[in-house]
């Protein structure tokens, strides 16, 4: 506050210096003349008015900061200097009742000057109009000070306004302020439960263990105990109990150890298929809901989710799994969901859903890490056991590049027959050529599949002999009517043709030549070689040895009419009587070689 009024302090001595002198003569000035012209009107009361009103203007303007101090400091000074000279001549004429003038009254010779003066006669009504525009003026100034006193007053609401927003302001951060430290007291309480959490989970760890140690001397003992009180001797009495056939006991002795809320799977699993065997599936569903609701075991939670059917129990125990994913033993149970003894018969997608997830159980073994979710270490065992048998059995499954179907390509001379080989019975099979476009069901055999029950999917499909190289896509529905595939197989006319006339070759090789056929003797014919000639980059022969010294010159391949022979071509040749044998040698279009082939001449 003492730097702004030493700044307004020497803001306004150097207004003075710069401006009171000619600021107070023109003001000295204006009230000589207007006493002057006191006669004609209170020229003097007018100008103090308007000097007056001016500087409270500019007064408010500069404390509003609406103009610059430095600027409007001259002015005030000027319009302070007018409204004080004109505002005391007015008051010292009203003091001395001179209606000339106070400087009339006292030098007569500006009384005289004033009646000499005829043009102020000439000039009064000229005066007057004057004055009734000064009037107007005045009010417009009233005007203007009355339209800055509202805006002063809106400042001031606002200012108001400004200060409650701030007190809000406040409240809303100090709001944050406790929300924070709430926030961080939750956090340290949550770092503190799940410290709490750690430990207990030690705690169970080794409770399991101490109770899977009693319960293995237990079980080393039998008999039942006359008064349990640990959960490892429930669980013993509620075997025994079992085994001797007195349910009723048994199942007391099984809710009993549920309320120790241990989180081992087999004493439930177990005690699941009592009730099943006692209640249905709905009761043992009941009796585990109500633990469940209860307990905070995932143990007894996923054998309750167990107790409902089929897709519904399989839908529970994912979410299970999504909810606990270290959680191993769901893994085993997961798996039998998928198994061959639930199904009754699997498909590919069956028997990889069961393989991974036995694979994701037995992950668990190393260092022991299944050994915490058994009370009875036989059960572990068995498990195991089983997983490792199932996994042998489904082999390599898991293999992606294995179990994928096959198109084997047969050229006739109308165009492509394509037969599909599935790694497993269908109900249905379609293909598309490209990687877009719809695709084409293969429709239905009028025989039924045994494996299915149900009408048998045609396994082949027609191409035109003008189809070009492209990739097919091939899909099919399994026997649960789930969707497999697509699979792209690439499909090469070329290529095909080639294969498919050195698999015959190679198979029917014992055709290749005849001799003396159809009663033509001394000829050899090579026909079937022939015939499947786009196969073929050479044709090696001897008669009587093996030495290969001759070839057969073969005419090109025709891939639109591959079988033909053309007309001016003699599919056999002439030999002697003293030809007795023929070896033969193929070279393939592939590069690879048949074995020489020999025949004998009957």
């Amino acid at each position: 506050m003492s730097e702004i009024a030493t700044g307004a302090t020497s803001l306004l001595r150097a207004s003075l210096s710069r401006t009171g002198k000619w600021a107070g003569s023109v003001a000295f000035l204006s009230g000589a003349v207007s006493d002057v012209l006191n006669p004609l009107g209170p020229f003097a009361a007018y100008i103090a008015l308007v000097a007056a009103v001016a500087a409270a203007i500019i007064a408010v303007a500069m404390v509003l900061r609406l103009v610059l101090a430095a600027r409007a400091m001259p002015a005030l000074i000027f319009a302070t200097s007018a409204a004080a000279i004109a505002g005391g001549v007015y008051g010292v004429q009203q003091e001395t009742n001179s209606q000339n003038g106070v400087i009339a009254a006292l030098v007569p010779a500006v009384a005289q000057l004033q009646q000499s003066l005829g043009i102020v006669s000439e000039k009064v009504a000229k005066i007057e109009k004057t004055v009734t525009e000064t009037q107007k003026t005045v009010e417009e100034v009233k005007k203007s000070t009355d339209t800055v006193a509202q805006k002063t007053d809106q400042i001031a609401s606002a200012q108001q306004q400004q200060t409650a927003q701030g007190a809000e302001t406040q409240k809303t951060v100090e709001t944050v302020k406790q929300t924070t430290d709430t926030l961080a007291a939750g956090q340290k309480q949550q770092q503190a439960e799940a410290q709490k959490l750690q430990a207990t989970t030690e705690q169970i760890a080794a409770s399991i263990d101490t109770i899977a140690k009693g319960f293995a001397q237990l079980a080393a003992q039998g008999g039942a105990i006359a008064d349990p009180k640990r959960p490892d001797e429930f669980y013993h009495n509620a075997r025994v109990y079992e085994l001797a056939g007195d349910m009723l006991n048994a199942r007391r002795a099984y809710l009993a150890f549920a309320g120790f809320d241990v989180d081992a799977i087999d004493p439930y699993t177990r005690f699941a298929t009592l009730l099943r065997v006692q209640d249905g599936k709905a009761g043992a569903r009941e009796v585990f809901g109500t633990l469940a609701e209860k307990a905070r075991a995932p143990s007894i939670k996923l054998v309750h989710l167990l107790q409902f059917d089929d897709a519904q129990r399989l839908d529970k125990l994912n979410a299970f799994i999504s909810g606990n994913p270290d959680y191993a033993p769901a893994y085993f149970l997961e798996a039998q969901e998928f198994s061959e003894d639930r199904l009754g018969s699997q498909t590919l997608a069956d028997k990889r859903s069961e393989a991974e997830a036995l694979t994701k159980f037995i992950s668990y073994e190393k260092d022991g890490g299944l050994l915490k979710y058994f009370v009875d270490q036989t059960q572990l065992a068995d498990w195991l056991d089983r997983s490792r048998t199932r996994l042998a059995a489904l082999g390599d499954v898991l293999d992606p590049s294995r179990f994928v179907p096959t198109l084997t390509p047969t050229r006739s001379n109308a165009g492509w027959s394509m037969t599909i080989s599935l790694p497993e019975p269908a109900t249905a099979i379609s293909w598309r050529l490209g990687d877009s476009g719809p695709f084409t069901d293969t429709g239905l055999l009028a025989t039924n599949d045994q494996r299915t029950g149900k009408p048998m999917p045609n396994p082949s499909f027609e191409l035109p002999d003008s189809t070009a190289a492209t990739d097919i896509a091939i899909k099919y529905l399994d026997i649960r009517g789930r969707e497999t595939g697509p699979f792209a197989i690439r499909f090469d006319p070329d290529s095909a043709l080639q294969q498919g006339n050195k698999q015959i070759l190679d198979q029917f090789w014992t055709s290749w030549i005849a001799f003396d056929a159809g009663g033509n003797h001394g000829l050899v014919y090579f026909t079937q070689i022939l015939s499947f000639r786009c196969a073929i980059r050479q044709v090696r022969y001897s008669l009587n040895g093996t030495a290969l010294d001759k070839e057969i010159k073969m005419p090109p391949c025709d891939a639109k009419d591959p079988y033909a022979i053309p007309a001016d071509y003699q599919p056999y040749f002439k030999v002697k009587d003293d030809v007795k044998s023929m070896a033969v040698q193929v070279t393939y279009t592939d590069g690879t070689k048949s074995p020489v082939r020999e025949y004998k001449r009957q």
